[in-house]
């Protein structure tokens, strides 16, 4: 690495390389400010990403705002990819005047899900969320190779969560639900998951404990 090849700089400029290559495939999903952080708060909710309309102020105009939570860069790069690509899902539906979530944006329609498919994804649907299950197909990372090959490169660290707040929810002697893409799920302690990947032998991603897919039993 020279000085300039930082950790930081490396993922940002993967990450902002794909959401250009994205706009270029599909001209309606719009040009955002790109944020990386934490996508954990001290609590059992874990957040991938989240596209946000107008956050952030440019002279006399507003921008979108791209949020990549830092947590879930240890699922490999296809799976970022697919958060990117949901999250430009998202994009285009706010391009296009479309109403693709409710419930404060957690359930995603039909709306959204041909969104999804528009821009190259396969979308599951879950009882709690709606049309927000995502995998990249293999066609679809055929056309973004070359994106994936330098997010490889780029994804060199990741987030850890956040401890759990003193006086919150707390997890039980049961520990944690984990679950990997294909829905096997496994229950770990905090302190083990959060040492590394604990890697699915049929789907071969990691076990996540996400917002949506989490159980802490309480004390």
């Amino acid at each position: 690495m020279t000085d300039s090849d930082t950790i930081t700089g490396l993922l940002v400029t993967a990450l902002e390389n794909t959401w250009a290559a994205i706009r270029s495939h599909h001209p309606a999903v719009p040009n955002v400010v790109l944020t990386v952080g934490a996508g954990s708060t001290g609590g059992s909710e874990l957040s991938l990403g989240h596209f946000a309309p107008n956050r952030w102020v440019r002279g006399e105009y507003e921008l979108h705002e791209l949020f990549v939570g830092g947590e879930g860069l240890q699922r490999g790069v296809v799976d970022v990819l697919g958060t990117l690509l949901h999250e430009a899902a998202h994009g285009v539906a706010v391009t296009r005047g479309i109403k693709d979530t409710s419930r404060q944006g957690r359930w995603h329609n039909e709306r959204y899900r041909a969104l999804g498919e528009e821009l190259g994804l396969t979308l599951a649907h879950h009882d709690k969320i709606g049309w927000s299950i995502t995998t990249v197909p293999d066609q679809t990372r055929e056309l973004f190779r070359e994106e994936l090959g330098e997010l490889a490169f780029a994804l060199v660290a990741y987030r850890r969560r956040e401890p759990e707040r003193r006086g919150g929810r707390k997890s039980s002697n049961n520990g944690l639900v984990a679950r990997c893409r294909c829905d096997r799920k496994i229950r770990v302690s905090r302190s083990v998951y959060d040492a590394g990947p604990i890697e699915c032998g049929v789907c071969g991603l990691p076990f996540m404990v996400s917002a949506d897919e989490c159980e802490a039993s309480t004390s």
